[in-house]
């Protein structure tokens, strides 16, 4: 059943009318355990929800909501390996390639047997890349699902990659991006990494056909030794000279690829075992995401939430602060999954909706942020939730950092949370601003895998509720389509048919 047509969505509309008052201060003075009953622990992450517009009555609608939308029979029918990709008539099994060899029976222990080969034929080649003294640079061409999840987690684990190599990330097809990138390298010393599953996409495939014209113009021939292909077009690849190659499955979408072959970047840079660990840790949320009960099950809470702050709360953006310089990457990563995921106005069957599904995200790390756009959250007219993240440990030993990057982490959140008064109103700060705090014991390619798989699988958690289907992305295909019409007519010059706006542009362009 559709969200709006269940008797829980209709209490919720008549509950969040009555919370219009609902201020935190009071929350927290009236219940000394709001702590304890909004935080929970998932693997290798803790969550204090409990700065959040919420208490127990709108936890147990919001879980209740869940329970007639079928969210549990929709994620199971997700593990089982069903397609509930339907307008593509796709499983989604993403969650597949961190699964442990050999512990799946009946019709998924093909599929996994597959997966496992092709990672250990992949992490093989990534321990030679490794040895390889030669390779100093390795070039990851790819956009989308094929650079922002490879790029965030290759920065996030910087302190466990190898010495004595560089990583480099192209994607946009604007030429300044990979010629700023060729100008440091040499072609004798670098390996580039083509990504692209059909091995057709338009700014992949400039950049690869580049930066092949830029190697063999070095004097350089041997395009099989420095070049390889993560896509399962492995003829396209060979017509480029390329011929090692490393295939996925249409069950994975882009943006959940970071653990299959897209993943090899992040594999040459963390080891073959720093990779398998990333996999541990994704594989131990898929379990917790699958067994925990709705009230202690951390990406249902948090998807939940997200529901009743787009619906009811009518939040319509959250921003994302990592208070860890390593993760500066991962609100661009958690944009992609989020708002291409669950970015749609119709339901699995076609049909409009009436109500707001994803939020707006957007962030940067702290404390960078509280010297930009943190101002806005204080003091701004639209109420933001804020999502905190950080890391206990350090991998530094600069006395006074960390304590004082925590402070702020936690000062801030206090801060949205309790405001300040002023009755001459420029130093007003309102209060009752709400924020989450994820708190990891250490940034390590566990954790950052446990991390990456909660977000996920809270994305799946509103979509199911939505009713939409998460996993297509039919929105980034109509720019594309025109994208081609208009490159032909910059050629030409010809712009007969064109509306009046586009038809001007062009003409101000070859001008």
């Amino acid at each position: 059943m559709r969200c709006d047509q269940t008797a829980a969505w209709k209490a919720l509309q008549a509950h969040a009318d009555t919370f219009k008052s609902f201020d935190l201060r009071s929350a927290f003075a009236l219940d000394p355990e709001r702590v304890k009953r909004l935080s929970l622990a998932a693997p290798y992450i803790w969550a204090d929800l409990s700065k959040n517009h919420t208490d127990t009555a709108t936890e147990a609608l919001m879980q209740e909501l869940a329970r007639q939308t079928g969210l549990a029979a929709h994620r199971d029918a997700m593990f089982r390996g069903e397609p509930i990709n339907n307008t593509e008539g796709r499983a989604v099994m993403h969650w597949l390639l961190r699964q442990p060899e050999g512990t799946l029976p009946g019709a998924l222990a093909a599929p996994l047997q597959e997966v496992q080969g092709t990672l250990k034929a992949m992490l093989t080649y990534v321990e030679q890349i490794r040895a390889d003294v030669q390779i100093t640079d390795v070039v990851n061409i790819g956009i989308g699902g094929s650079d922002l999840g490879p790029q965030m987690a290759v920065l996030a684990l910087q302190d466990f990659v190898i010495p004595g190599k560089r990583f480099h990330f192209v994607s946009n097809v604007d030429g300044h991006e990979l010629a700023g990138v060729l100008k440091g390298l040499k072609a004798e010393n670098t390996l580039f990494l083509i990504a692209s599953k059909t091995f057709t996409t338009l700014e992949t495939m400039t950049n690869a056909r580049s930066a092949l014209a830029w190697f063999q113009a070095q004097g350089s021939q041997d395009v099989s030794r420095h070049f390889a292909a993560l896509t399962t077009n492995v003829a396209a690849a060979a017509q480029m000279g390329i011929t090692t190659t490393f295939g996925f499955w249409d069950w994975v979408g882009g943006r959940y690829s970071l653990w299959s072959a897209i993943g090899l970047p992040l594999a040459i840079a963390i080891g073959a075992q720093g990779f398998r660990d990333l996999l541990a840790g994704a594989h131990a949320m898929d379990q917790h995401f699958q067994s925990a009960p709705l009230e202690a099950n951390l990406p249902v809470r948090l998807g939940l939430l997200d529901v009743w702050y787009r619906n009811f709360m009518h939040y319509s953006s959250r921003s994302i602060a990592p208070y860890h310089s390593a993760l500066r990457r991962l609100p661009a990563y958690l944009q992609q999954l989020e708002m291409e995921s669950n970015g749609k106005r119709v339901d699995r069957n076609g049909h409009a909706l009436p109500y707001g599904t994803s939020p707006v995200l957007w962030g940067e790390p702290g404390t960078n942020g509280q010297h930009a756009y943190f101002q806005m959250l204080h003091q701004g007219t639209d109420v933001v939730p804020v999502e905190f993240i950080a890391v206990k440990k350090p991998t530094h030993n600069l006395a006074e950092h960390h304590a004082l990057l925590l402070a702020n982490a936690i000062a801030q959140a206090q801060a949205l949370m309790l405001g300040q008064a002023d009755e001459g109103g420029h130093q007003h700060f309102p209060g009752n601003r709400p924020s989450t705090f994820l708190l990891l014991d250490e940034l390590t390619p566990t954790s950052l895998g446990a991390l990456i798989a909660l977000q996920e699988h809270r994305v799946f958690v509103s979509g199911s509720v939505w009713g939409i289907n998460s996993f297509d992305q039919w929105g980034v295909e109509l720019g594309k389509v025109l994208a081609k019409d208009i490159h032909a007519r910059l050629l030409s010059g010809d712009t007969q048919g064109l509306d009046a706006s586009s038809a001007a542009l062009l003409q101000r362009v070859l001008g």
